[in-house]
């Protein structure tokens, strides 16, 4: 379904179908891969439910079909979650289809299948099997990393709004892979709240861009620049999750990245605690370029545009004030976050409020 609904953006750009097309190819694969890592799982069990499943490898951790199914279940999950290298299907598709459908797109797809894995890695493939040798270790962080550097880089030399977004949310993903590496509570606990944050970020930030695309065409930042003078509304909301993104206190974006490095620290990685600030840091300079091309840069369209309507400006608001929202009442997001995170782990309780102190 999502590679016809990247399809239809070809009705005002033709570059949507070669962005459908890639889509298709890598997530044809991706899905291959997963359903052959199922197949392999089904050979050695003998059994497709999941309680089951988890059951019976815990005797076979040496079985090489299950070690088998396991790899090839990383990998395609990989492709459909958008891991780097696997990511190359992203940023066009995200750019090129349209703005409706990237808002849909960026909130859930790639949250789906992050689900999807942690499922895989913490419910059926048991900690004790999945970082017997170190996998998570020696794959998914270092490439999470590699995320949250390479793609923030790329995307301070972008001068297409969506693009730029596009090569934010890999750089966010890799948020999300790190806190699942991190192996304990904390990080766990760190990546399904950014789960959560990070989708009403995104679908805030690419509704901005959809109805800027509405208003002057295309969002490149010469066609945007000005903007948030002549629509200030929509440009204020685009800020707030601009703030959001980066990590500002008071802002949803702010409590993962937070619980993020303290699960770092709390494995005494200091280190990935400073990456994952500095990473921070690289998305304060291409937010600060957008919002410069809004708000300093002249506009070359004056008196041809006006604000959204208030039936674009409502649900707009409505995510904006959830950005806020959720930064301030941490509780509504940390509590089931934290419960999650302890069924994954099968942790017998305690809680996350005996690192963090209040809870807050």
């Amino acid at each position: 379904a999502t590679y016809i609904l990247v399809a239809m953006g070809a009705y005002k750009d033709k570059r949507a179908l070669t962005a459908a097309y890639d889509y298709l190819i890598l997530g044809t694969i991706g899905a291959t891969f997963f359903v052959i890592g199922i197949g392999f799982l089904y050979m050695a069990t003998g059994t497709l439910n999941l309680v089951d499943l988890a059951d019976r490898i815990s005797d076979q951790g040496l079985n090489r079909t299950i070690r088998a199914g396991f790899g090839f279940i990383v990998i395609g999950l990989g492709l459909k979650i958008a891991i780097m290298p696997l990511h190359l299907w992203l940023p066009r598709a995200y750019t090129f289809a349209p703005s409706a459908v990237t808002v849909f797109l960026s909130a859930t797809a790639t949250k789906a299948s992050i689900y999807v894995l942690l499922r895989f890695l913490f419910s059926i493939y048991h900690p004790t099997f999945a970082f017997d040798e170190n996998i998570i270790l020696i794959i998914f962080m270092p490439l999470a990393i590699a995320s949250m550097f390479l793609a923030s880089i790329v995307a301070i030399f972008q001068t297409n709004l969506k693009r730029m977004l596009a090569y934010s949310s890999i750089g966010q993903i890799g948020y999300l892979l790190l806190g699942a590496s991190l192996m304990n509570q904390l990080g766990l606990t760190a990546t399904l709240v950014h789960m959560f944050n990070h989708g009403i970020t995104k679908a805030l930030l690419f509704m901005g861009a959809g109805i800027f695309a509405l208003k002057v065409g295309k969002v490149s930042y010469e066609n945007i620049a000005g903007l948030g003078k002549i629509m200030p509304f929509t440009a204020a909301a685009v800020v707030i999750g601009c703030l959001s993104l980066i990590g500002i206190p008071g802002t949803a974006g702010f409590i993962s990245k937070w619980i993020l490095v303290q699960g770092a620290l709390a494995n005494g990685w200091w280190h990935i605690a400073l990456l994952i600030v500095l990473s921070s840091l690289l998305s304060v300079i291409y937010v600060w370029r957008l919002i410069e091309i809004l708000y300093v840069v002249p506009t070359k369209k004056v008196g041809t545009i006006t604000e959204a309507p208030i039936s674009m400006l409502a649900p707009m608001w409505i995510i904006a004030f959830a950005c806020l929202f959720f930064g301030v009442f941490t509780d509504f997001i940390l509590d089931p976050a934290q419960t999650a995170a302890q069924n994954l782990l099968s942790l017998p309780g305690g809680g996350i409020e005996n690192t963090l102190g209040d809870g807050s």
